[in-house]
């Protein structure tokens, strides 16, 4: 007899795969490690990164599903309201505004270029925030699909950004109303293109930080806590309602405490993309930091699918 518990509602249609080489305790350091030495371990793991890979993509061919229901998520949240999402919208314009009024008020800028500046860094911070938290929560907010509907795992993640991506554009339409009465869009250039890849980029970051934190929060669910305090530090320590140039032109000490900043990785997020919508110049080496950042947290990210993505219906 299995030393697996008998599942209900269709979890077994996603059941782990690793039984091809035998049922292990994946706490237990010394039967892992025996199991890795074995050829048929060695076999297994190869099988168990190739069923990684192939759950990334089986989940893109099954875009019909997650666009669908992403889409879906947006109408259901939003059921019987006149305005829809944009309710989203306007609460987004109404805290740039007080926000930038007040801060601009306090520090003496110039509202025409800080509440631009405020308004670019919200919203790109709102997309950050979401994906960070929502995606803590991705597979136990999914758990009656995860267990009754045979799909690739990653589906509930791409639907993940796929809604924020929806939620993204209405929230752009604020960027286009302030860019238009501030005068912002008489500063944007052929170069202030790049935010396009700079989204795509930190939309393909936004996948691996759900992957990583959907799993390591459905196996302890002390880590979505955890992070949502952990976002409201981050939250203070990024440059969106304070600016490190201004740290940087009075000099000295100031200057020193605003290179700590870029200790702080969301910071380079935000760089990418916020200055090019402003036509503020652009230093390639926040570039190299986010791509560094990628590369590293895919890796994690593909670790993680190989040694727990069979395991995530048991957890939920």
């Amino acid at each position: 007899m299995s030393d697996r518990s008998p599942t209900t509602n269709g979890a077994a249609s996603t059941a782990p795969d690793e039984g091809a080489a035998g049922t292990f305790d994946a706490d237990d350091p010394a039967e892992e490690m025996a199991r890795r030495t074995t050829p048929a371990g060695r076999a297994a793991g190869s099988r168990s990164f190739e069923r990684a890979i192939a759950d990334l993509v089986g989940g893109y061919k099954q875009r019909e599903l997650w666009l669908s229901l992403g889409w879906q998520d947006i109408k259901q949240r939003y059921r019987r309201s006149v305005i829809g999402p944009f309710w989203i919208t306007i609460a987004t314009g109404v805290q740039a505004l007080a926000m930038g009024v007040l801060y601009s008020a306090l520090f003496g800028f110039s509202l025409t270029e800080f509440l631009p500046y405020v308004t670019v860094g919200l919203i790109i911070w709102n997309l950050i925030n979401a994906g960070i938290l929502e995606g803590a929560d991705v597979f136990i907010a999914n758990e009656g699909l995860i267990k009754q509907l045979p799909s690739a795992l990653s589906v509930h993640v791409y639907r993940l950004v796929w809604r924020q991506m929806l939620l993204l554009g209405h929230n752009m339409v604020i960027y286009v109303v302030v860019a238009a009465v501030f005068g912002t869009w008489r500063h944007l250039t052929w170069a202030s293109l790049s935010a396009i890849p700079a989204l795509l980029l930190l939309m393909l970051n936004i996948l691996w930080v759900a992957f990583v934190f959907g799993i390591l929060a459905t196996r302890y669910r002390d880590i979505a806590p955890i992070l949502g305090s952990l976002t409201l530090l981050l939250f203070v320590l990024t440059p969106i309602m304070w600016s490190t140039e201004v740290l940087e032109q009075r000099g000295g000490e100031a200057a020193d405490r605003a290179r700590i900043a870029e200790l702080n990785p969301l910071f380079h997020y935000l760089a990418i993309i916020r200055d090019p919508l402003l036509g503020a110049h652009q230093d390639l080496y926040h570039w190299y930091i986010v791509i560094a950042i990628t590369i590293i947290g895919w890796a994690i990210a593909l670790f993680a699918l190989v040694k727990c993505r069979a395991r995530v219906p048991y957890w939920v």
